[in-house]
């Protein structure tokens, strides 16, 4: 999911992990399913990838 909203905002790892204050190896990670991560974190990834609450709940579903 944060793969797929990143490429459609046309940003690189590096430009959102840096974004919301994070490596972009943990982003990686991230995306790949390989760790979790913490509330505040995801927070500012849905924030800077304007992810509504909707795609998040349809998401979740899946």
């Amino acid at each position: 999911m944060i793969k797929q909203y990143r490429l459609s905002k046309k940003l690189s790892q590096e430009e959102l992990a840096e974004e919301i204050g994070i490596s972009w190896r943990h982003l990686q990670r991230l995306e790949h399913n390989e760790e979790n991560t913490r509330m505040s974190t995801f927070k500012k990834i849905v924030k800077a990838l304007d992810i509504s609450d909707e795609e998040i709940l349809e998401f979740i579903k899946k």
